[in-house]
């Protein structure tokens, strides 16, 4: 079965229909949903969304994008939040977090610095409860691979990777596993389909960030997390390989990455 690790499932994109693109992806064959928090607001969202769909688990975090009207508080809920989550079956890691350094505002000297902390802050939560990250990394991987190597989370994945190769390998050396989906399916994305034709398949996890960056067959429509198989089937082509193969791989490698998935209740069997 195919599992996407990043997904933001209770967007306003879907409005009511959480729970049918939910199950339309399980009918498809994707066994698990890893649904990503952007900011406090959505905390007890993704965990209720996970309570009731089977295939949805989710992450707490604080994403880049959402720091502006983010405030220190924030930070200490998320750690109570967590804590509490720790019991839940449902409840795999520490994301969407990170930095961005595209957005201009985001990129002013106070918001960088605000960005930084909020990071550091977080990357604190997943090496305090042993958990894996999820990482927002859009032109800012070396200054994400500083804070990393600085506070090390245990494992976790570079969301949407388009880097180097080097700095594909620092993030591989430090335990992490690089995103790839709707963004490789484009003839015209060269770096990012050789980075995915290229790197060793042991590096690759899959995703979809529905309901963003959808695959070249449905742009630019609105993504779903039931266009897994087919971005899996795009990156088989790329690499040669058959379609089992690299299912059966990203499958091992997301285990690797996200370590309460394999212990979470819940059918993960291929």
């Amino acid at each position: 079965m195919w599992i996407d690790t990043h997904c933001h499932i209770d967007a306003a994109e879907f409005g009511d229909a959480s729970l049918s693109v939910a199950a339309q992806a399980a009918a498809a064959g994707v066994s698990t949903i890893v649904a990503m928090a952007i900011e406090r607001a959505n905390f007890d969202t993704v965990a209720s969304l996970a309570a009731r769909a089977p295939n949805v688990t989710y992450a707490l975090g604080i994403h880049p994008i959402c720091i502006p009207q983010a405030r220190d508080e924030d930070l200490d809920a998320l750690r109570a939040q967590v804590e509490a989550a720790m019991s839940d079956p449902n409840f795999v890691g520490i994301g969407e977090i990170g930095l961005d350094f595209f957005i201009p505002l985001l990129c002013e000297p106070d918001m960088r610095a605000k960005q930084e902390r909020f990071l550091r802050e977080q990357l604190r939560i997943a090496r305090d409860f042993a958990l894996p990250v999820f990482l927002h990394v859009r032109r800012s991987q070396d200054q994400v691979l500083k804070h990393l190597r600085q506070i090390r989370a245990p494992s976790g994945i570079a969301h949407a990777f388009n880097g180097s190769f080097q700095q594909a390998q620092n993030f591989v050396d430090l335990g992490f596993h690089l995103g790839f989906g709707g963004a490789m399916t484009f003839t015209r994305a060269l770096q990012i389909r050789r980075l995915a034709t290229e790197l060793p398949l042991s590096s690759i996890v899959l995703e979809t960030d529905s309901p963003d960056i959808a695959p070249s067959w449905i742009h630019p429509g609105r993504n779903t997390p039931e266009q897994l198989p087919a971005i899996g089937a795009a990156l088989a082509e790329l690499r040669g390989i058959g379609v089992d193969a690299v299912r059966d791989a990203v499958h091992a490698n997301t285990l690797a990455a996200i370590p309460r998935l394999a212990a979470a209740s819940r059918t993960l069997d291929k």
